[in-house]
């Protein structure tokens, strides 16, 4: 079988090559040179091609943190086919610890990009030109943002077989069925044909040993089921299968004050139950926080500090 050509920014890469390309767009402001850094391993047996990629916001470390993971453990040497890793995409806003880059745009909101457009458009395009043609399938790492803990989940479109098997395979604790936003990285590879699961698990700044471990092991399976897993490498089964949810609603704080957690993202509650308080600091109120239904928490907010109309929680109404 002839081997398909892999070119990435006029660096080829040929059967059994290992090789680093670093994209470099634009500098700081200080003239400093920021480079991102294009991990690929290619096998000299043909086969699809992985891409694992993480930090499309800059302050989702955990993300980084599970392909870091999968690279040094050389999870990312594949026996067959070709698996690339992009630690961290937004190299700016990771500098700045931010979410947004320099400009303040969201770049998962502006793909597919533009060559000329603002600062994030331009990574957005290149993105698309110089890596997506060659990729068969995707696991993009997230984490939740603003104090937000989200439960390991995988996030599927609904209708769309061969990503349920997908999430099967990989088996986060959840997965949740939301459709394709506009602008957004996943919307563009599903439109180039790239089979991608996205990975939300963890908040922003923070790095979680559980959230890691789930993301790690999960993209063993993923690359197990290919038959790209390295034989000295052992993928292990999840301790159940995932529990798909369809539909989820945003709990939201009543009051201001300090919020009183009492529940972590992924238990389990029953309707009615007290999840968390809101008090003021001064001891003249508390008021109790309740489920409004039976079912998981899947993102749960970590700050001490709330306002009314606040999302404090993410709780699922209805599994299938």
């Amino acid at each position: 079988m002839e081997h398909r050509k892999l070119v990435i920014l006029d660096e080829e890469i040929k059967p059994g090559d290992s090789k680093t390309i670093n994209m470099e767009i634009a500098r700081l402001h200080t003239m400093t040179k920021l480079k991102i850094p294009i991990i690929v391993e290619r096998s000299k047996h043909d086969g699809p091609v992985v891409l694992f990629s993480a930090g499309l916001h800059g302050d989702e470390i955990n993300g980084m943190e599970i392909v870091r993971q999968i690279i040094v453990r050389n999870i990312n040497k594949p026996r067959i086919g070709t698996i690339i890793c992009i630690p961290v995409i937004n190299v700016f806003g990771f500098v700045n610890k931010s979410r947004e880059f320099p400009d303040g745009r969201d770049l998962n909101r502006v793909f597919p990009g533009s060559k000329n457009g603002s600062l994030a458009s331009r990574f957005a395009y290149y993105l698309l030109k110089e890596v997506i043609p060659h990729v068969d399938y995707c696991v993009d790492f997230h984490a939740g943002g603003a104090s937000r803990f989200n439960a390991p989940q995988i996030r599927i479109v609904p209708g769309n077989e061969e990503l349920k098997q997908l999430s099967d395979v990989f088996n986060a604790p959840f997965t949740l069925y939301s459709k394709n936003i506009n602008g957004s990285f996943r919307n563009s590879c599903d439109k180039l044909g790239v089979k991608m699961l996205l990975f939300e698990g963890g908040k922003s700044l923070d790095i979680d040993a559980d959230i890691t471990h789930h993301g790690v092991r999960g993209a063993k399976r993923f690359l197990a089921h290919f038959g790209m897993l390295d034989a000295s490498k052992k993928a292990q089964p999840a301790d159940r299968p995932s529990i798909y949810i369809e539909n989820s609603a945003w709990i939201r704080a009543r009051n201001s004050g300090l919020f009183q957690n009492k529940t972590k993202a992924g238990a389990f509650v029953q309707k009615g139950e007290i999840i968390a308080c809101i008090t003021d600091p001064f001891g003249k109120f508390e008021k109790k926080v309740k489920a409004p239904n039976t079912g998981y928490i899947i993102n749960s907010n970590d700050s001490p500090i709330v306002y009314q109309g606040d999302a404090i929680f993410h709780i699922s109404q209805r599994m299938v």
